[in-house]
């Protein structure tokens, strides 16, 4: 299975690293390659992640990555990361949600 990455989501994660780098450039490479790890599992694994519980819907997964929830959609073909946003965020009543992005 292939893991491709959404526009949103590579922006998430380029603000995320920028973020943290004000603190820690270590840290923040360092987060990075544990989000990346994280969804490169996906290949062999793509339904490791638990279902995102605001979303009616089994294609859509997620994992955590310290504290951070890395949201996806299951395809016939690949995996689409779809956001990465702190697990403290809801989605619940926003506008667009990051699965109803692309």
């Amino acid at each position: 299975m292939r893991v491709e990455w959404s526009d949103f989501a590579s922006d998430d994660l380029d603000d995320l690293v920028r973020y943290i780098s004000r603190d820690s450039a270590y840290y923040a490479r360092r987060f990075a390659e544990k989000v990346v790890l994280a969804t490169r599992r996906l290949r062999d694994f793509p339904e490791s992640g638990r279902l995102i519980p605001e979303a009616e819907d089994p294609t859509l997964r997620e994992v955590i990555v310290q504290g951070y929830r890395v949201m996806y959609r299951l395809e016939a073909e690949r995996v689409l990361i779809l956001a990465v946003m702190h697990g403290s965020r809801s989605v619940t009543g926003q506008e667009n949600r990051p699965w109803e992005q692309e």
